[in-house]
């Protein structure tokens, strides 16, 4: 155990280094965001040499503010709290994890929630990654707020051309209201607000 946090900390101090070449952009303030999506696996790496086998990246995670699930695979959006307090926004698929912006100290989740809206408003593309797929089957969030969730897969489902795919998922579940959406009748913030309680956990 003291030795995992030998090497926690060691990580930890890297990182709080790395993050002040993060780059201000205004349309993205007050996050900071690398040149590219910058590799956590490989600067863990980097940092403890032979040492990363007996280190988990997941032990690094403060909380996560989204759990995507399909069928065959997940992705998280998910918080490093760094020594300063400084926030780190990560995302982690089947195949990597990787460091998408940093910003904000850890107290209240105004900066999350900044980072989730510029997040679903681009569907990634502010931090260099791209969110693609159906809707998922399953969803979790640190954050409880369901009206500033139902909104940020509005937009998600907005920018990635989602809403047919949704309200067909929500005929094959036998929601009443989903008849009107399949033929185009409804708003998709209704979709939005009757799919979100059926996959939220």
């Amino acid at each position: 155990m003291y030795g995992q946090r030998q090497l926690r900390l060691r990580v930890l101090e890297a990182l709080e280094q790395r993050v002040k070449q993060f780059a201000i952009r205004e349309d993205l303030w007050p996050l900071r965001v690398p040149n590219q999506p910058l590799s956590l696996d490989d600067m863990v790496s980097q940092v403890l040499g032979d040492e990363v086998r007996a280190f988990d990246i997941l032990s690094l995670r403060s909380r996560t503010l989204l759990h995507l699930a399909w069928d065959d695979s997940s992705w998280d959006a998910w918080v490093i709290v760094l020594p300063s307090k400084l926030k780190l926004f990560c995302d982690t698929s089947h195949e990597e994890s990787r460091i998408l912006a940093s910003g904000g100290r850890n107290e209240g989740d105004e900066s999350d929630r900044i980072f989730l809206e510029l997040l679903s408003d681009s569907a990634g593309e502010h931090f260099g990654i791209e969110m693609a797929g159906g809707p998922p089957s399953r969803v979790r969030s640190s954050i409880a707020d369901r009206d500033f969730l139902a909104t940020i897969f509005v937009n998600l489902f907005e920018v990635t051309g989602m809403e047919s795919e949704l309200r067909q998922e929500l005929v094959e579940r036998g929601a009443a209201r989903s008849a009107n959406a399949a033929a185009g009748g409804a708003d998709l913030r209704v979709d939005v607000e009757e799919w979100l309680p059926l996959v939220l956990s």
